[in-house]
Protein backbone atom coordinates (compact mmCIF):
# COMPACT_ATOMS: atom_id res chain seq x y z
CA UNK A 1 0.00 0.00 0.00
CA UNK A 2 1.19 3.70 -0.85
CA UNK A 3 0.60 5.85 2.49
CA UNK A 4 2.84 9.23 0.86
CA UNK A 5 2.27 10.99 -1.97
CA UNK A 6 5.57 12.10 -2.57
CA UNK A 7 9.04 10.72 -1.22
CA UNK A 8 10.40 14.68 -2.37
CA UNK A 9 8.15 16.32 -0.04
CA UNK A 10 11.19 16.28 2.86
CA UNK A 11 13.64 17.51 0.39
CA UNK A 12 11.51 20.55 -0.74
CA UNK A 13 10.76 21.55 2.09
CA UNK A 14 14.55 21.34 3.40
CA UNK A 15 15.39 23.44 0.28
CA UNK A 16 12.77 25.80 0.64
CA UNK A 17 13.39 26.27 4.89
CA UNK A 18 17.55 26.93 3.84
CA UNK A 19 16.45 29.15 1.04
CA UNK A 20 14.25 31.16 2.80
CA UNK A 21 16.59 31.35 5.97
CA UNK A 22 19.84 32.20 4.05
CA UNK A 23 17.76 35.17 2.23
CA UNK A 24 17.19 36.83 5.53
CA UNK A 25 20.28 35.94 6.74
CA UNK A 26 21.49 37.60 4.32
CA UNK A 27 19.81 40.82 4.79
CA UNK A 28 20.32 40.59 8.77
CA UNK A 29 23.97 40.10 8.15
CA UNK A 30 24.37 42.69 5.74
CA UNK A 31 22.21 45.02 7.43
CA UNK A 32 23.62 44.61 10.87
CA UNK A 33 19.58 44.19 11.35
CA UNK A 34 18.22 41.99 13.82
CA UNK A 35 14.38 43.25 13.58
CA UNK A 36 13.37 40.19 10.54
CA UNK A 37 15.44 36.79 12.94
CA UNK A 38 12.35 35.93 14.89
CA UNK A 39 9.44 36.98 12.29
CA UNK A 40 11.85 34.52 9.52
CA UNK A 41 11.09 32.23 12.00
CA UNK A 42 7.64 32.21 12.07
CA UNK A 43 6.71 32.90 8.98
CA UNK A 44 9.00 30.11 7.20
CA UNK A 45 6.53 27.52 9.55
CA UNK A 46 3.89 29.50 7.29
CA UNK A 47 5.22 29.11 4.06
CA UNK A 48 6.05 25.27 4.72
CA UNK A 49 2.41 25.08 6.18
CA UNK A 50 0.77 26.11 2.79
CA UNK A 51 3.93 24.61 0.69
CA UNK A 52 3.04 20.77 1.80
CA UNK A 53 -0.90 21.61 1.59
CA UNK A 54 -1.17 22.34 -2.11
CA UNK A 55 1.52 20.10 -3.05
CA UNK A 56 -0.31 17.26 -1.01
CA UNK A 57 -3.56 18.53 -2.85
CA UNK A 58 -5.69 15.86 -1.57
CA UNK A 59 -7.49 18.42 0.99
CA UNK A 60 -8.79 15.89 4.00
CA UNK A 61 -10.26 17.55 7.48
CA UNK A 62 -7.18 16.27 9.41
CA UNK A 63 -5.12 18.47 7.24
CA UNK A 64 -6.79 21.60 6.63
CA UNK A 65 -7.36 21.59 9.91
CA UNK A 66 -3.77 21.42 11.62
CA UNK A 67 -2.22 23.75 8.10
CA UNK A 68 -4.43 26.02 9.63
CA UNK A 69 -3.59 25.85 13.07
CA UNK A 70 0.10 26.64 11.77
CA UNK A 71 -0.51 29.46 9.94
CA UNK A 72 -2.47 30.98 12.47
CA UNK A 73 0.31 30.39 14.97
CA UNK A 74 3.18 31.81 12.43
CA UNK A 75 1.24 34.65 11.77
CA UNK A 76 0.38 35.72 15.00
CA UNK A 77 3.45 34.81 16.77
CA UNK A 78 5.41 36.56 13.79
CA UNK A 79 3.93 39.16 13.26
CA UNK A 80 4.05 39.89 17.65
CA UNK A 81 8.17 39.63 17.72
CA UNK A 82 8.22 41.87 15.02
CA UNK A 83 6.40 44.86 16.82
CA UNK A 84 7.98 43.86 19.83
CA UNK A 85 11.38 44.26 18.31
CA UNK A 86 10.27 47.27 16.15
CA UNK A 87 9.80 48.87 19.28
CA UNK A 88 12.87 47.39 21.15
CA UNK A 89 15.03 48.68 18.35
CA UNK A 90 17.43 45.34 18.89
CA UNK A 91 17.82 42.14 20.00
CA UNK A 92 20.26 41.65 23.04
CA UNK A 93 20.74 37.98 22.05
CA UNK A 94 22.77 39.18 19.06
CA UNK A 95 25.16 41.50 21.10
CA UNK A 96 28.09 39.57 20.89
CA UNK A 97 27.64 37.93 17.57
CA UNK A 98 25.93 40.48 15.90
CA UNK A 99 29.57 41.52 14.04
CA UNK A 100 30.99 38.01 13.65
CA UNK A 101 29.84 36.13 10.75
CA UNK A 102 30.03 32.76 11.53
CA UNK A 103 28.29 32.90 15.03
CA UNK A 104 25.54 35.09 13.59
CA UNK A 105 25.43 32.75 10.59
CA UNK A 106 25.35 29.16 13.13
CA UNK A 107 22.39 31.21 14.67
CA UNK A 108 20.53 30.57 11.27
CA UNK A 109 21.81 27.61 10.63
CA UNK A 110 20.11 26.54 13.85
CA UNK A 111 17.00 28.20 12.70
CA UNK A 112 16.73 26.49 9.75
CA UNK A 113 17.23 23.06 11.37
CA UNK A 114 14.39 24.20 14.25
CA UNK A 115 11.85 25.12 11.46
CA UNK A 116 12.43 22.15 9.52
CA UNK A 117 12.11 19.54 12.60
CA UNK A 118 9.49 20.44 14.68
CA UNK A 119 7.04 21.08 10.97
CA UNK A 120 7.49 17.17 10.47
CA UNK A 121 4.13 16.33 11.68
CA UNK A 122 2.30 18.75 9.58
CA UNK A 123 4.61 17.93 6.43
CA UNK A 124 3.58 14.16 7.02
CA UNK A 125 0.01 14.62 7.39
CA UNK A 126 -0.08 16.62 4.69
CA UNK A 127 2.10 14.30 2.66
CA UNK A 128 0.32 11.22 3.34
CA UNK A 129 -2.81 9.30 1.48
CA UNK A 130 -3.94 7.76 4.14
CA UNK A 131 -7.25 9.21 5.93
CA UNK A 132 -8.65 7.66 8.71
CA UNK A 133 -11.50 9.31 10.41
CA UNK A 134 -11.24 11.66 13.03
CA UNK A 135 -10.96 10.21 16.13
CA UNK A 136 -10.18 10.80 19.70
CA UNK A 137 -6.88 11.59 19.23
CA UNK A 138 -7.60 14.31 16.79
CA UNK A 139 -9.83 16.16 19.29
CA UNK A 140 -7.45 15.82 22.16
CA UNK A 141 -5.36 17.36 19.50
CA UNK A 142 -7.34 19.76 18.84
CA UNK A 143 -8.30 20.91 22.37
CA UNK A 144 -4.29 21.01 22.97
CA UNK A 145 -3.65 23.28 20.29
CA UNK A 146 -6.29 25.78 21.55
CA UNK A 147 -5.57 25.87 25.49
CA UNK A 148 -1.69 26.10 23.77
CA UNK A 149 -3.05 29.09 22.09
CA UNK A 150 -4.98 31.00 24.23
CA UNK A 151 -1.90 30.47 26.96
CA UNK A 152 0.83 32.13 24.45
CA UNK A 153 -1.59 34.97 23.46
CA UNK A 154 -2.70 36.17 26.89
CA UNK A 155 1.20 35.77 27.97
CA UNK A 156 2.68 37.52 25.18
CA UNK A 157 0.09 40.42 25.50
CA UNK A 158 0.04 40.70 29.37
CA UNK A 159 3.95 40.91 29.35
CA UNK A 160 3.84 43.40 26.95
CA UNK A 161 1.11 45.39 28.45
CA UNK A 162 3.76 45.13 32.75
CA UNK A 163 6.64 46.25 29.97
CA UNK A 164 4.62 49.80 28.83
CA UNK A 165 4.29 50.73 32.50
CA UNK A 166 7.00 52.59 33.25
CA UNK A 167 5.73 52.24 36.57
CA UNK A 168 6.74 48.02 36.38
CA UNK A 169 10.52 49.49 35.14
CA UNK A 170 13.34 46.99 36.75
CA UNK A 171 10.20 44.33 38.19
CA UNK A 172 9.60 41.07 36.61
CA UNK A 173 6.42 39.78 35.35
CA UNK A 174 4.27 38.54 37.58
CA UNK A 175 0.84 39.28 36.49
CA UNK A 176 -2.29 37.37 34.74
CA UNK A 177 -1.26 34.25 34.06
CA UNK A 178 2.52 35.20 35.04
CA UNK A 179 1.44 34.53 38.27
CA UNK A 180 0.84 30.85 37.91
CA UNK A 181 3.99 29.70 35.36
CA UNK A 182 7.22 31.35 35.03
CA UNK A 183 7.07 30.70 31.68
CA UNK A 184 3.84 30.29 30.62
CA UNK A 185 4.40 31.60 26.94
CA UNK A 186 6.51 28.24 26.70
CA UNK A 187 3.54 26.30 27.90
CA UNK A 188 1.63 27.13 25.86
CA UNK A 189 4.20 26.80 22.57
CA UNK A 190 4.69 23.22 23.83
CA UNK A 191 0.84 22.47 24.45
CA UNK A 192 0.54 23.49 20.82
CA UNK A 193 3.11 21.47 19.24
CA UNK A 194 2.67 18.46 21.18
CA UNK A 195 -1.17 18.90 20.12
CA UNK A 196 -0.36 18.56 16.13
CA UNK A 197 1.93 15.74 16.97
CA UNK A 198 -0.88 14.12 18.82
CA UNK A 199 -3.57 14.73 15.71
CA UNK A 200 -0.90 13.66 13.25
CA UNK A 201 -0.90 9.79 15.23
CA UNK A 202 -3.84 9.02 13.07
CA UNK A 203 -1.96 8.97 9.60
CA UNK A 204 1.30 7.83 10.68
CA UNK A 205 2.75 4.75 9.78
CA UNK A 206 6.31 2.88 10.26
CA UNK A 207 9.34 5.63 9.26
CA UNK A 208 6.44 8.10 9.63
CA UNK A 209 6.61 8.28 13.35
CA UNK A 210 9.86 10.41 13.62
CA UNK A 211 7.54 13.06 13.00
CA UNK A 212 7.90 12.92 17.12
CA UNK A 213 10.97 14.85 16.45
CA UNK A 214 8.70 17.95 16.10
CA UNK A 215 7.95 18.46 19.30
CA UNK A 216 10.68 16.50 21.17
CA UNK A 217 12.74 18.92 19.52
CA UNK A 218 11.11 22.36 20.90
CA UNK A 219 10.85 20.23 24.48
CA UNK A 220 14.40 20.41 24.44
CA UNK A 221 14.84 23.86 23.09
CA UNK A 222 12.71 25.30 24.98
CA UNK A 223 13.77 23.28 28.49
CA UNK A 224 17.50 23.06 27.76
CA UNK A 225 18.91 24.81 25.91
CA UNK A 226 17.94 28.70 24.35
CA UNK A 227 14.42 28.82 26.68
CA UNK A 228 14.09 28.59 30.18
CA UNK A 229 17.14 28.80 31.26
CA UNK A 230 18.52 31.88 29.63
CA UNK A 231 15.63 33.58 30.76
CA UNK A 232 15.97 32.45 34.34
CA UNK A 233 19.74 33.15 34.38
CA UNK A 234 18.95 36.50 33.37
CA UNK A 235 15.96 37.00 35.97
CA UNK A 236 18.21 35.70 38.37
CA UNK A 237 21.04 38.15 37.69
CA UNK A 238 18.85 40.92 37.88
CA UNK A 239 16.64 40.00 40.56
CA UNK A 240 18.23 37.41 42.71
CA UNK A 241 18.92 39.36 45.64
CA UNK A 242 15.47 40.81 46.29
CA UNK A 243 12.90 38.77 48.44
CA UNK A 244 10.12 39.76 46.63
CA UNK A 245 11.76 37.44 43.82
CA UNK A 246 12.59 34.87 45.96
CA UNK A 247 9.18 34.57 47.37
CA UNK A 248 7.81 34.54 43.66
CA UNK A 249 10.02 31.81 42.36
CA UNK A 250 10.02 29.55 45.15
CA UNK A 251 5.55 29.91 44.90
CA UNK A 252 5.71 30.00 40.61
CA UNK A 253 6.11 27.05 38.88
CA UNK A 254 8.65 26.77 35.78
CA UNK A 255 6.50 25.97 33.30
CA UNK A 256 3.24 24.26 33.75
CA UNK A 257 0.55 26.46 35.40
CA UNK A 258 -0.70 25.63 39.19
CA UNK A 259 -2.29 27.81 41.95
CA UNK A 260 1.41 29.34 44.20
CA UNK A 261 -0.45 27.99 47.26
CA UNK A 262 -0.04 24.62 45.80
CA UNK A 263 3.25 24.50 44.16
CA UNK A 264 5.07 26.00 46.94
CA UNK A 265 3.82 23.25 49.45
CA UNK A 266 4.71 20.17 46.96
CA UNK A 267 8.21 18.55 47.48
CA UNK A 268 11.02 19.29 45.55
CA UNK A 269 11.21 15.86 44.66
CA UNK A 270 7.71 16.34 42.81
CA UNK A 271 8.29 19.41 41.51
CA UNK A 272 11.82 18.16 39.60
CA UNK A 273 10.22 15.20 38.36
CA UNK A 274 7.10 16.19 37.07
CA UNK A 275 7.17 20.08 36.86
CA UNK A 276 10.27 20.59 35.44
CA UNK A 277 11.93 22.98 38.00
CA UNK A 278 15.34 21.57 37.31
CA UNK A 279 18.76 22.71 38.86
CA UNK A 280 19.96 24.84 35.61
CA UNK A 281 17.32 27.08 36.37
CA UNK A 282 19.00 28.48 39.06
CA UNK A 283 21.70 30.80 38.85
CA UNK A 284 24.54 30.21 41.44
CA UNK A 285 24.06 33.38 43.05
CA UNK A 286 25.18 34.18 46.74
CA UNK A 287 21.48 34.70 47.81
CA UNK A 288 21.11 37.81 50.28
CA UNK A 289 19.54 37.24 54.19
CA UNK A 290 16.79 38.91 52.94
CA UNK A 291 15.74 36.56 49.98
CA UNK A 292 16.57 33.73 52.19
CA UNK A 293 13.81 34.54 54.57
CA UNK A 294 11.70 35.29 52.24
CA UNK A 295 11.68 32.27 50.75
CA UNK A 296 11.41 30.31 54.02
CA UNK A 297 8.22 32.75 55.34
CA UNK A 298 6.76 32.16 51.77
CA UNK A 299 2.77 31.16 52.33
Amino acid sequence: MVYVLDSNFLAITAIVTVAYQVTFFIIAWSFKFDKVTDFAGGTNFVVLAILTFFLGATWHARQIVLTLFVIVWGVRLGGFLLMRILQWGADTRFDETRENFWKFAAFWVFQAIWVFTVSLPLTIVNATLRNPSLGAADYVGWVMWGVGFLFEVFADQQKLNFKKDRANKGRWCDVGVWGYSRHPNYFGELMMWWGIFVSSTRVLHKGQWAAVLGPITITIILLFLSGIPLLEASADKNHGGKPEYALYKRRTSPLIPLPPALYKRLPGWAKLVFLFELPLYNSKLEPTKESLQAGGDAV
